[in-house]
Parts: structure tokens; C-alpha cells; sequence
């Protein structure tokens, strides 16, 4: 069946496939590490301490990784990852007295710059394989191509979202049934398999530079990526200053839930939301703007920002706040989903073919800042001030996304 498809669709597939790997892995220990200490009795900000340094090296990682990828290729930027994220895994097979906090710092870190380094690469991978990307018009003019685009980046997104809940199911289930080493283990073994494969059969030199790019290449100069970074910063401090500790704590220690219960939740929610990624184009489709635009991002995050706010105005009220909670926690996710997935084409469209690894790389630097703000704020705000709180933060950032989107381009395709 695969002797039929391209070249670059087969490599294309090749990166989806490594990708998805890596994600379930990701979501998984994600839930394994918060579960797992909480039950040693860490606190939520300590909790979310845990997780500064993958947020600190994702940072780091989305600049360096751009330019990396620039000058060695996509290949071995997507292999460096799968790598280091066994790595990351293989660390935390020590004996459980060893776990100290450091440690486990250590292996976050690890962890956080493989998977912006395997994120980089696949997202930068779209703009070079996008196959029949031959028109004459160039495909920044030419509304089928930027609709193919928009469709491959929400497909991509939207299934790795979908596979990170899965892996967020699987972290709370491989807990209650092996414990954490054995379930860290499992996962060590087939990343390894996946990351063999990919080092045989994936295509040497994919999207590296003709010519070197300088280090301070790394930060953007177009007013577009510029403005679209900042507001995906505030856009993913939004969804991660509620969602990434105090949600589950909150599930766990207010509502009384399970570990496997949490885990389920919070897994059906990113399945459901990597589905809606998917079929955001459709969704943010109309007659007037077939194609999103700064409006359309503006437009979508203003809606977002009323969701958070309509939650915690539930929560502080006391009204009903089980099912508000996980209402409004549904509608959030479909909102923010198509924010997201928006977003994600615009980057892919805004970068130049010429250095789409530097330019997407800046873009996801600006994310991981979000992730990080989002994440130590999760575990401070919910230790002071409770779940109510963390989402009124949450409908503030959105807000300033809002107001940054109007400083993104309208209309800028020419629809033909």
C-alpha cells in the first residue's frame, strides 16, 4: 500500500507515526509523575515545581531547536528527541528513595527538550512535505494550498492532542496496575523501538538550510510572528494555569475521585479536544473568510474568555459546582481547541519556507513560556487561592490574547 504514496508523504507518515510515539508516551508520564508524587504527599506547588524545568528547557529548546534544525536537518532533531526522552524515562527507574525532587527535576528537563525538539521538528516538517505544493502563484497567494496547509496542521495537531489523552488514560491506569517503575519501564521499551526505526528509515537532511543561519536568526523578525507568539503565550498560560495541577488535585482531593477516574477525565478531554482540532477548519470556515485570519483570532479567543470566567463564577457561588465544573471543562475544550488549532495554521502560513524551523521554532518558544508561566501559577495560585482563582487568571490571559490578535494580519490570502 505505501509503494503508491510519494516520497514525501511516506516521510511525512514516517514523522506522524514517530510523533503520535512520542506523545502517548509524554501525556502518560505526565499523569504518572503528578499522581505518583501526590500520593507521596507533595504538595500541588510542589507538584508543579516538578514540571518548571520541562517548561524551562521547552523555552530554551524552541529557539535553539529552530536554528539546530536549520543546520543539521529535521531528521536528527526529531532523533535527538526520541532519544533523550528514553533518557528522560530511563531515569526515573531508580530505586524509589532516589526520587528525590532534583532528580526528578532533572528528568523533566530531559523530557521537556525532547518533546519541543520532536514537536519543532514534525510542525516544521508540514511546510517542506506538503505535497503538489506547485503552484505557479506561490503558496502564500494561493487559497488551495493554504487550505491543504490549514488541513494537514489541524490534522496533525489534532491527533497528537488526541493521542496525548490516551497517554494521559494510560499513565493513570499503568499506575494502579504495575505502580509507577514498571509502568515507566513499559513505555522506556517501546519509545526505544520507535526511536530505532525512525534513525533507519527517516530521510537524512530534511529542512536544512542551504545556508547557515546565525545564532540571532533564532528571534523573528516579522511583526505577524511576532504578535501571534505573544498571544499563543498567554493563550497556553490560560489553558494551563487551571488545567495542569489544580484541575486534577481539585478532582482528587475536593471531588474525592480516583486516580484511574482523573486520569479518564482528563484523557477524554484531550481526545475530544485533538478531535476538534481536527475538524476546525470546517468549523472556523465562512462565506466571507474561508480562511482564518488576525480577525478570526481575535474573534474565537473572545469567545474563549468568557468560559473560564462563566466556571469560576459557578465555583465561587457554590452552584452546582461538580457539574459546571465538567460542563464548563467540555465547552472549554471545543473553544479552545479551534483557538489552538487556529493558531497552529497561522504560524505554519506566517513562516517563510526559507527558515520555517526558525520561525515555527520562535513560535513554540513563546508556547513553552505560556506552558511555564501557566504551570507555576497552576500549583502557587490553587495552594492560595483555590480553583476559582486559577480560572479567573485564565479568563484574563485569554483576554489579552484577544486584544493582541488585532495586531495580526486580515485578509492577507488572496482568494482566487
Amino acid at each position: 500500500m505505501l509503494k503508491n504514496y510519494s516520497s514525501a508523504l511516506k516521510q511525512y507518515l514516517l514523522i506522524t507515526a514517530n510523533y503520535w510515539a512520542f506523545t502517548v508516551t509524554d501525556g502518560a508520564l505526565r499523569m504518572l509523575v503528578i499522581l505518583y508524587f501526590y500520593q507521596l504527599g507533595y504538595s500541588p506547588l510542589y507538584i508543579a515545581l516538578l514540571f518548571v524545568f520541562y517548561e524551562v528547557f521547552g523555552v530554551i529548546t524552541n529557539g535553539v531547536g529552530g536554528w539546530l534544525g536549520a543546520r543539521w536537518g529535521l531528521n536528527k532533531t526529531m532523533n535527538i528527541g526520541l532519544g533523550l526522552q528514553v533518557a528522560a524515562l530511563s531515569m526515573l527507574l531508580v530505586p524509589s528513595e532516589l526520587l528525590t525532587m532534583a532528580w526528578v527535576m532533572a528528568a523533566q528537563a530531559l523530557s521537556g527538550i525532547a518533546k519541543d525538539l520532536n514537536k519543532m521538528s514534525a510542525k516544521s516538517s508540514i511546510k517542506i512535505l506538503l505535497p503538489e505544493q506547485n503552484s505557479n502563484d506561490g503558496i502564500e497567494n494561493n487559497y488551495n494550498e493554504q487550505r491543504r496547509l490549514y488541513k494537514w496542521v489541524a490534522r496533525l495537531t489534532g491527533s497528537k492532542n488526541a493521542l496525548k489523552g490516551v497517554g494521559f488514560f494510560l499513565g493513570g491506569a499503568l499506575l494502579s496496575l504495575f505502580g509507577f517503575q514498571s509502568a515507566i519501564a513499559i513505555m522506556a521499551w517501546v519509545l526505544s523501538a520507535v526511536w530505532l526505526l525512525s534513525m533507519r528509515y527517516l530521510k537524512k537532511d530534511l529542512g536544512k538550510a542551504k545556508h547557515k543561519n546565525s545564532f540571532t536568526q533564532i528571534f523573528s523578525k516579522s511583526p505577524a510572528i511576532n504578535s501571534l507568539s505573544a498571544a499563543r503565550l498567554f493563550l497556553f498560560g490560560a489553558r494551563d494555569v487551571w488545567f495542569v495541577v489544580a484541575l486534577p488535585v481539585y478532582l482528587s482531593t475536593q471531588l474525592n475521585w480516583s486516580h484511574s477516574a482523573v486520569g479518564a477525565v482528563l484523557a477524554l478531554w484531550i481526545i475530544g479536544y485533538g478531535f476538534m482540532q481536527t475538524i476546525a477548519p470546517t468549523l472556523t470556515k465562512t462565506h466571507q473568510n474561508p480562511l482564518p485570519d488576525g480577525l478570526s483570532a481575535f474573534r474565537w479567543a473572545l469567545a474563549l474568555a468568557l468560559i473560564p470566567a462563566a466556571i469560576a463564577l459557578a465555583l465561587t457561588v457554590n452552584f452546582a459546582s461538580e457539574i459546571n465544573l465538567l460542563l464548563g471543562l467540555i465547552i472549554f475544550g471545543v473553544f479552545f481547541a479551534i483557538n489552538s488549532s487556529l493558531h497552529s495554521y497561522l504560524i505554519v502560513s506566517y513562516a517563510s519556507i526559507s527558515r520555517v524551523s526558525l520561525d515555527v521554532g520562535f513560535y513554540y518558544m513563546a508556547n513553552a513560556m505560556g506552558r511555564l508561566i501557566g504551570t507555576v501559577l497552576s500549583g502557587w495560585v490553587y495552594q492560595a487561592h483555590g480553583l476559582a482563582a486559577c480560572l479567573w487568571i485564565s479568563a484574563v490571559f485569554i483576554a489579552i490574547a484577544a486584544l493582541i490578535s488585532l495586531m495580526l494580519p486580515r485578509h492577507s490570502i488572496n482568494y482566487k
